[in-house]
């Protein structure tokens, strides 16, 4: 039984999307054996996740084509089917895969095209919520990809359409085309560049933002440690991402524990404040939630409520200034 009813709804850019705070994010479910993977992933364990994620309340998935390989949109499709509550779903192109498994970037009309009815097949659905265009790669594809992305929303396949990781004159070449519904980006308090320029430009062009990696891919959870860290999977791409390594590491973890004090005063974990600190800024419609179990979904679902105050807001500011990178 879903509590989404009782949650508060925030509408998502020029669309009739109304979102929670926070999605289930499917990237980690796509498990091991490629690029970009998390490590190995029970299935089973990706389901319950996800019915955890619509049992607390969570209106909207996350997900990619080039996650786990299709892998992601499988089990998403799968757990959606075995739900009697139906989420929206959103998904995404332009990262695709040969057979060797080796990724590629292509935005071509014909392309974009194939990857819609592969994902909708995966999916087991016959329109996609909101389709996104992965990564502006091509640069030089950009119109063609966005114009199909159009050409499909008209067709009826797709609902809403939006981007991500563009930037703020590669939104403006897109809009020549079509309005953008949303925006991609990511955004923590490791990662906060986007508030410079490009979440103001999508606050005066009314383009939602559901940003990426609010706890910067499990690093502000709390069960971080350098030891665990030393002992990820060959396969998990964060052992060799720049936060995950010294000398940020150790800065990172002394800022864990300034989150688990935050957070131990209202009963929750480090990282639902650190997805707090996202939503503290009013250009993020919602934010991106991973999780791997139902366990760790159910610890993080109280991001759907937990607000920081001005003073906590502060104090994260504080530390982060006096502890640059």
């Amino acid at each position: 039984m879903t509590e989404t009813a009782s949650l508060p709804l925030k509408q998502l850019g020029n669309s009739d999307l109304k979102l929670t705070a926070i999605g289930f994010g499917a990237w980690a479910i796509g498990g091991g054996n490629w690029d970009f993977g998390w490590g190995a992933q029970e299935d089973t364990d990706s389901i319950h996740a996800i019915h955890a994620a619509l049992d607390a309340g969570i209106n909207w998935i996350d997900t990619a084509a080039v996650y786990g390989l299709g892998h992601s949109e499988e089990i998403v499709g799968k757990a959606v089917k075995s739900s009697a509550y139906k989420p929206l779903v959103f998904t995404k192109c332009s990262m695709r895969w040969n057979a060797d498994r080796q990724i590629y970037h292509s935005i071509k009309a014909a392309s974009v095209a194939e990857e819609l009815e592969a994902s909708l097949r995966r999916l087991g659905v016959e329109t996609i919520d909101l389709y996104q265009i992965h990564w502006p790669k091509p640069n030089e594809e950009i119109e063609e990809g966005w114009a199909e992305l159009a050409k499909q929303q008209k067709a009826g396949k797709i609902r809403w359409i939006g981007v991500s990781n563009f930037d703020v004159n590669q939104m403006k070449r897109a809009q020549e085309i079509a309005p953008i519904t949303s925006l991609q980006p990511p955004y923590s308090m490791l990662r906060p560049a986007v508030a410079a320029e490009i979440l103001p430009y999508c606050e005066q062009n009314n383009i939602g933002v559901i940003n990426y990696s609010p706890m910067v891919s499990g690093l502000l959870t709390g069960r971080m440690s350098a030891e665990r860290v030393a002992a990820m999977p060959a396969d998990d791409w964060r052992r060799k991402a720049i936060e995950f390594n010294e000398p940020r590491l150790s800065r990172n973890m002394r800022l864990v524990e300034l989150l688990r004090e935050i957070g131990s005063a209202h009963g929750v974990q480090p990282g639902v404040v650190a997805v707090a600190w996202t939503l503290h800024n009013p250009a993020i419609t919602a934010a991106i939630v991973g999780g791997r179990s139902g366990e760790q979904v159910k610890e993080l679902a109280a991001a759907l409520h937990f607000r920081l105050s001005e003073e906590e807001f502060a104090l994260i500011g504080k530390f982060l200034s006096e502890n640059p990178v």
